[in-house]
């Protein structure tokens, strides 16, 4: 029997991993919200401006703010200007008119610290390259081939390194190239040292980047596992829909972690056009929930999903700047998501609960979006949180919801059907059994019928047979008192055989050889014939039975019987022997001996040929070996009978 645990222990091992995965979700999640040493500074005030250039360029190593025009304005940080969406998706606009934003930041009187210091910012957006000078000197430069589709949500982290013959640190200047039709956004930074700012940058990576990631591919490889399962059940197409949802929010996530230019037309045409798949899918989802098949819905939204991605195709350039459109076409896509949510969520009212919770699912989706889409354009601080990157965990959440209430409804039905089949199993075994009752009574009534039909022949043949012959000798008187006593004698024996064939002997030879020892013992006594037992460990016979035992009985019987009247003996040997294929029962006596071939031809013979015939009854044979210093008697039987093999292999 399988080791179970008892239940208090697996309600304790639940506790402690809910309180676990409880507090360290508390430490990443309150790290950004830490007060931090005091040996930090927090930089919220600038100064800040815009100059105007033919396009971008490789930002100088030595750069100095008194070598721009003196044209600076006071800023607060964080700073978002608004984005012209419109202007910005214009296609004929000129391309390479280009800005440069600068900011600079006064950092005297930062703390003394032993550790090198670290420059950190929640978020940093420009469409061109971004440079970072400390006291003149260039200390940091990324987006030099353009930005990438994670730079918005990748922290800025710089470190300067600390050199002896430096001098404190007085100024930080941040250059930022952009086009005309687009506008940066900066979030308030953080000055001090690498151990006290290196938490907070790696929180906040994490969880903008790396946990998206983390919830994407595990949604995926659930997906995977319901494509598994509609492979195998493919009349069951939700597990088809919810593999297809898998992958298109995998692939609309990509943008969240993965650092790929943003130059790269066909990636950003695989995630702009995989949202709007997404909302496609889910539509397909809602309407299997509901049972409701809203043509005219299905029909606008593939037809919207199919011209919008027909259009943003890098091979058409219908759309050249698809990433400048990207914000227009986010607004299809919430419009698309709000409708899906607003039809899914009435068709599905007092018809599904789980169409009304997808339905919800969608309009919480169409929120978060459009906060990430705020903030990407510029609409709110760019110190929030892009919450859209963690739209995978409710769809996981709601959609594996789903999932789950199947395959528990799908364990249920299992368990009743096992219910209504344990039921009929034992039902029908119940009847097996009074059937089998009344088969075994009959088999009983069968054997009793058999033994007692078995009995009364072998009486007639025997005991009544010899009865007679005393009775027809006593009535002519032609028999002395002793010949009478002689024939009264062997009937009781010969009844004594019939009653100890039907002890249990348990297939033991050795048993029945011993009961018919204690028989004739006395006898062989009586007559002064000294019995020499020397019989061996025999295996079993499976095939003893009553019938059998008594063959054998009368076998044996019959051999002493010959002794005792003709031999004239003085001794007699009982021994057996295994051979490969049987066992041996041999009776030696040192009478004298007869001419067996005479004897069996000889109208006197019937005893030999009542052996012979008793053996072949039982598959075994019997031997004489006579000569004038005795008679050696061999009885063989097999250790498996034919019939017994041929009975076996019938049932």
């Amino acid at each position: 029997m399988r080791y179970r645990p008892p239940p208090l222990l697996f309600n304790a091992m639940l506790v402690v991993s809910v309180v676990l995965l409880f507090v360290t979700s508390l430490l990443f999640l309150s790290a950004d919200g830490l007060q931090l040493p005091t040996t930090s500074m927090h930089l919220t005030q600038a100064d800040w401006q815009v100059t105007d250039a033919s396009g971008f360029s490789a930002p100088p190593h030595v750069l100095n703010s008194k070598d721009l025009p003196d044209t600076w304005r006071h800023v607060v940080l964080p700073l978002a200007l608004p984005v012209p969406l419109l202007r910005q998706a214009n296609t004929n606009a000129t391309i390479n008119a280009t800005r440069t934003t600068w900011l600079k930041l006064s950092v005297h009187g930062i703390p003394v610290s032993s550790e090198p210091l670290a420059l950190y910012g929640i978020r940093i957006k420009t469409d061109g390259t971004i440079a970072v000078y400390a006291n003149g000197q260039l200390i940091h430069r990324a987006q030099e081939q353009g930005p990438l589709w994670n730079s918005t949500r990748t922290p800025l982290w710089v470190v300067l390194k600390k050199n002896t013959d430096d001098a404190p640190l007085s100024e930080i200047l941040i250059r930022l190239e952009h086009s005309q039709r687009t506008q940066i956004a900066l979030s308030s930074l953080w000055l001090g040292p690498v151990g006290a700012l290196s938490g907070r940058y790696q929180v906040r990576q994490w969880l903008q980047q790396e946990l998206p990631g983390i919830l994407s591919a595990a949604f995926l490889a659930v997906g995977f596992f319901a494509l598994f399962v509609w492979i195998k059940r493919s009349h069951e197409t939700d597990y088809l829909l919810y593999f297809n949802l898998a992958a298109t929010s995998f692939l609309r996530d990509l943008h969240y972690y993965v650092s790929l230019p943003i130059a790269n037309d066909w990636f950003a045409w695989l995630t702009v056009n995989s949202l709007l798949w997404l909302v496609t899918v889910v539509h397909f989802f809602l309407c299997r929930l509901h049972g409701r098949a809203l043509k005219w819905l299905t029909t606008v939204l593939i037809g919207m999903t199919g011209l919008i991605g027909v259009l943003t195709l890098p091979a058409l350039a219908v759309l050249p700047n698809t990433p400048k459109v990207t914000p227009l076409i986010y607004i299809v896509a919430a419009l698309m998501g709000a409708t899906v949510s607003l039809v899914g969520g009435i068709n599905a009212w007092r018809r599904s609960n789980e169409g009304l919770l997808v339905a919800v699912g969608v309009g919480l989706f169409t929120l978060l979006g459009m906060s990430d889409w705020m903030l990407q354009n510029n609409f709110v601080s760019p110190e929030g949180w892009y919450l859209g990157a963690y739209a995978n965990a409710i769809s996981f959440i709601i959609f594996g919801l789903l999932m789950y209430r199947r395959y528990i409804n799908a364990i249920s039905e299992v368990e009743q059907a096992n219910t209504n089949l344990a039921q009929r199993l034992q039902m029908r075994e119940t009847e097996l059994e009074i059937i089998h009752q009344h088969l075994r009574e009959a088999a009983l009534l069968q054997t009793i019928s058999d033994e007692r039909q078995r009995l009364m022949q072998d009486m007639h043949d025997g005991l009544g047979s010899s009865l007679i012959s005393a009775i027809r000798s006593v009535e002519r008187g032609g028999v002395s008192e002793l010949k009478v006593s002689q024939i009264l004698k062997d009937c009781l024996d010969d009844l004594k055989l019939t009653i100890d064939s039907m002890e249990p002997v348990e297939a033991d030879l050795l048993l029945l050889l011993a009961t018919l020892r204690f028989r004739l013992g006395p006898r062989l006594e009586n007559t002064g014939i000294a019995l020499l037992w020397e019989v061996q460990e025999l295996p079993a016979l499976t095939w003893l039975e009553p019938s059998s035992a008594l063959h054998i009985l009368r076998i044996i019987q019959e051999s002493f019987a010959n002794i005792l009247r003709h031999t004239h003996a003085s001794e007699v040997r009982v021994d057996t022997t295994l051979t490969t294929d049987g066992v041996q029962v041999t009776i030696a006596d040192n009478g004298q001996g007869f001419d067996v071939g005479k004897a069996l031809n000889a109208a006197a013979g019937r005893g030999l040929h009542n052996q012979k015939r008793r053996a072949q009854a039982v598959d075994g044979r019997v031997v004489w070996l006579s000569g004038p210093t005795g008679t050696r008697f061999t009885l063989w039987l097999p250790l498996v009978r034919k019939t017994h093999l041929k009975a076996i292999s019938n049932v």
